[in-house]
């Protein structure tokens, strides 16, 4: 038990524990918040309840060949604990930097693994929640004055694979990335990959050395670069043997400027932009490979997620011929494989369906508040991390465009400056709510299906909370503009509602 945890009785045997505040969840954005929590407000109790064994998050469960990064780590690494190796990196590299930070600020004391939150109950009488908890021991029950949600936004246990017909009828296995299992060897087998994501760009050039031959079939393409899995500025900082803490600030800064301006040209300038990405691959694929069909999305760059393919390998597995691609939709399943709505057949042994995930709303939590069930997709977003109707409750969510720690890094400001300043106003519970020149504004989608409209999202957009047409009432998206706004929040402005 957390050294600062405090108990009381509610009934004969029963041992409430309480704290300060609540982190949900031991992944990337819980481990960083325990670490500014911890930094920044000493003096604040605090304990991070993790439902898995162990920290990591996505690192952790993701255990598919070849598990990596889709964002460059001096990005996607912390702030605060310079990154030093390759900018891709594998998750037992993430998981060992991570590690690296628990052990560093002794946080590990503060994580209670294994603990999977049924319901959270908000009480405006007493300015409490109250979590119900399925421990290793039995129920538990915890009081915080404050939720600060960091459980990710999909669904760990079961990845989204889509009811084709047919599906029973096949004889070969099927297996999706997000649960691989153990026991399963690929060595001589035929192996169809469904999906053109990251997830199916990573674990391609991985098997294809042990199968005999490995498929990818897309329903459409996707945009990738290629390059190769090294910084050159961090390189010549190190020769020059300048500390790693500025290396890591210099090389961040110059990413990240590099991506905004990658971004602000997909939008500006959307057909250079994609001839240049279709010049990258055609570079490991030749002259004569059909790009048009495979590797031409027919959206614009950047209304999904880029996928990085450290030093082509991929395109090299394609090239060799250990791999192929295969443009089409699926008709249905046969006991040998698929039948394609072209008329081809696709023969294999092992099926994976690289085909995304299910989209979890502050982790399928049951919460209520002041006894109501709460219906997240009827409240309207504060900047994409607060909630109306939902006090003292933040909720991390990462960038898409941008790597998901920054924002991290940001909303763990963000929420010790806000309790810094409920305590000096000796306010108990804050929520936000539309003030009186919102009262015309358009309420919409949590986004723009036209600016961003990955799979899952379109899926999953009944599920979550509306926003404005005014930047204080939707998630940006725009790490570039909420850097410099993220500090200078007003705390006082009339959206926030103190008591």
């Amino acid at each position: 038990m957390t050294e600062a945890a405090t108990l009381s009785k509610t009934a004969p045997g029963a041992a409430v524990q309480h704290f300060d505040v609540i982190i949900v969840g031991a992944g990337i954005s819980g481990i960083g918040s325990a670490y500014h929590l911890g930094a920044q407000r000493p003096g604040t109790t605090f304990t991070v309840l993790e439902a898995l064994e162990s920290f990591g998050g996505t690192w952790l469960t993701h255990t598919y060949p070849g598990i990596r990064s889709d964002s460059d780590l001096y990005t996607f690494g912390y702030r605060f604990k310079p990154w030093v190796g390759p900018p891709i990196a594998t998750a037992a590299e993430i998981l060992d930097y991570m590690g690296e930070v628990i052990a560093e600020n002794d946080l590990a004391r503060h994580i209670r693994y294994r603990r999977r939150i049924i319901s959270a109950s908000w009480s405006s009488a007493d300015k409490l929640w109250t979590l119900e908890v399925a421990g290793p021991d039995g129920a538990e029950r915890y009081t915080t004055n404050f939720l600060w949600m960091c459980q990710g936004y999909y669904r760990h246990a079961v990845g989204y694979t889509p009811d084709w017909p047919g599906m029973s009828d096949y004889k070969g296995r099927i297996v999706h990335p997000q649960t691989w299992p153990d026991d399963l060897d690929l060595k001589t087998k035929r192996v169809v990959v469904i999906g053109s994501g990251a997830t199916a760009a990573t674990l391609v050039p991985n098997i294809a050395g042990d199968c005999a031959h490995v498929t990818v079939l897309q329903r459409s393409p996707t945009y990738f670069v290629p390059g190769r899995n090294e910084n050159e500025l961090a390189n010549v900082l190190r020769q020059l043997e300048i500390d790693e803490t500025w290396i890591h600030e210099i090389v961040r800064r110059k990413v990240l400027f590099d991506q905004n301006e990658f971004t602000r040209r997909s939008v500006e300038e959307p057909e250079v932009v994609k001839a240049e990405l279709l010049e990258g691959v055609k570079a490991f694929l030749g002259p004569d490979f059909d790009i048009k069909t495979h590797f031409t999305p027919r959206y614009r760059p950047w209304r999904q997620r880029i996928a990085f393919v450290p030093d082509g390998d991929l395109f090299q597995g394609i090239a060799s011929g250990k791999a192929s691609v295969v443009t089409d939709e699926i008709e249905r399943f046969t006991e040998t494989g698929l039948l394609l709505k072209s008329g081809e057949t696709l023969d294999a042994d092992v099926i994976v369906t690289a085909t995304g995930f299910d989209l979890s709303v502050l982790g399928d939590i049951a919460f209520a508040v002041d006894g109501k069930p709460l219906d997240f997709a009827k409240t309207v977003t504060y900047r994409g991390m607060m909630f109306t109707g939902l006090p003292n409750l933040v909720w991390v969510f990462g960038y898409f465009r941008a790597s998901w720690t920054l924002r991290a890094d940001m909303i763990g400001d963000f929420v010790c400056r806000l309790l810094a300043h409920m305590e000096a106003r000796g306010a108990r519970q804050v929520e936000v709510a539309l003030r009186p020149q919102d009262a015309d504004m358009k309420i919409g989608e949590w986004i723009d299906p036209e600016d961003f409209n990955p799979g899952y999202l379109m899926r999953n957009m009944h599920l979550l909370p509306k926003a404005g047409d005014k930047p204080e009432w939707r998630h940006t998206q725009d790490y570039w503009t909420e850097k410099d706004l993220f500090p200078t929040l007003d705390l006082d402005d009339p959206a926030f509602r103190y008591s």
